[in-house]
């Protein structure tokens, strides 16, 4: 595929303990990631979905196999700038990531360090807080800001660097429901708007099935990877490595198992209840 951002080749990593190598935590995983999409990674705690993520920035690097970003391979030291600047990462916890005690110097931290011309930084950081909504709160202080504005702000940090693809880690698993919508929303509008390569780490239903793409991990391996409507149809199939499916797939898939013709791919509530609707009218 010559337009993957990234790409991995029969990918294995096991961490390395004090008493020799732990198990095996990524287990031969090949998979391409197109420019400009958006993919949702769905696991358990303990798939290796969180791993897989830290081998897109070279965070970790493969214990067998290769990862490409753009191209490079990541085991390439001397590449390892050209790496972050390609691909930028968003993680569970903003609190780890904010450095600064004002929202616009925060966001500026990166790209300083990157050796950015200031009048340029100026832009980006602007730039930055207003792709995720925060601008009027540039001169704030981070701590006192709510969990969803926070992961924003982290999420500017890494706009500013004008990656071409953005990582996120479980990025709302800290936060509220009001919290994630709005990440949520930053997150879609900065793949459709901007044309930013997405891949979103996950364990929520409702966040997957935003995507454009979905891959499900278990026990370190890809055991699905298509359009969520698809994945999500296979409720058997997501069950037997502990997974559930959307509310609207699982009401509609019981209803099925009582016979009834509703079709299993009707994924946000709109579709949903347009189906019952159909079905009743029978």
């Amino acid at each position: 595929m010559s337009n993957a951002i990234i790409r991995t080749q029969d990918l294995r990593f096991s961490y390395t303990t004090a008493e020799g190598v732990a198990p095996i935590v990524l287990n031969g995983v090949d998979l391409s990631v197109e420019e400009g999409s958006f993919v949702a990674v769905l696991g358990h705690n303990g798939s290796g979905k969180s791993t897989l993520a830290k081998h897109f920035n070279a965070i970790l690097l493969p214990s067998g196999g290769a990862v490409y970003v753009d191209g490079i391979d990541t085991i390439q030291e001397d590449k390892l700038l050209d790496i972050r600047r390609t691909v930028g990462m968003v993680f569970q916890n903003p609190d780890n990531q904010i450095v600064a005690n004002v929202v616009e110097e925060d966001v500026a931290f990166a790209p300083e360090n990157l050796g950015v011309p200031p009048a340029e930084i100026r832009r980006r950081v602007d730039e930055a807080l207003r792709a995720v909504g925060m601008y009027e709160f540039r001169e704030h202080a981070p701590h006192l800001l709510s969990g969803g504005q926070k992961q924003r702000i982290a999420i500017a940090g890494v706009i500013a660097m004008e990656p071409r693809c953005i990582v996120l880690d479980e990025p709302t698993a800290m936060l509220d429901p009001i919290g994630r919508a709005d990440v949520l929303r930053t997150i879609k509008a900065l793949n459709r708007g901007r044309g930013v390569t997405v891949v979103l780490i996950t364990h929520h239903m409702d966040e997957a099935a935003q995507a454009d793409r979905l891959v499900v991990m278990a026990k370190g391996r890809v055991v699905a990877d298509g359009a969520p409507k698809s994945v999500f149809s296979d409720v058997e199939g997501l069950k037997k490595v502990g997974l559930t499916v959307p509310q609207t797939t699982q009401l509609l898939w019981e209803l099925r198992q009582e016979g009834l013709d509703v079709p299993l791919d009707a994924l946000s509530d709109e579709e949903c209840a347009a189906a019952l609707k159909a079905l009743l009218n029978e």
